[in-house]
């Protein structure tokens, strides 16, 4: 952490900002204790229903729950940002226009020659 530099254009992140680390107040560190031990107890419950060998109902997990519906309800789940708009262009639109292009312009071709008298058929159905 001490050889850190921070990039020209952007902020120290909050979590490598050494007062985090080294001036913590007691009251903090309590919180933060506390968070740990319930995270840790909710975790050993669920460890000790999932290896339960006498179990023989579902296990219900909130946040996997929660995970869960939101993939499958994505549309009330979306946001429309700059970065999806344009990934949804670059991915969705702009292909079916090169598409387009790459294949008129060589049937435009095929056809100029065909006028010209200068295209070779590569399969001829009759000589």
């Amino acid at each position: 952490m001490a050889d850190y530099k921070e990039a020209p254009l952007a902020s120290r992140p909050k979590t490598l900002d050494p007062a985090e680390y080294f001036n913590l107040s007691p009251e903090y560190r309590r919180a933060e204790e506390e968070r740990a031990a319930i995270r840790a107890r909710l975790k050993r419950q669920y460890q000790m229903q999932l290896n339960n060998p006498l179990r023989k109902e579902l296990i219900e997990d909130p946040a996997l729950t929660r995970w869960t519906y939101a993939r499958v309800h994505v549309l009330p789940n979306f946001k429309a940002t700059p970065k999806t708009s344009l990934l949804g262009g670059l991915f969705g639109v702009f292909p079916l226009f090169a598409l387009y292009f790459l294949f008129s312009s060589d049937r435009n071709k095929k056809e100029q020659q065909i006028k010209d008298g200068t295209y070779q058929r590569p399969y001829r159905l009759s000589y």
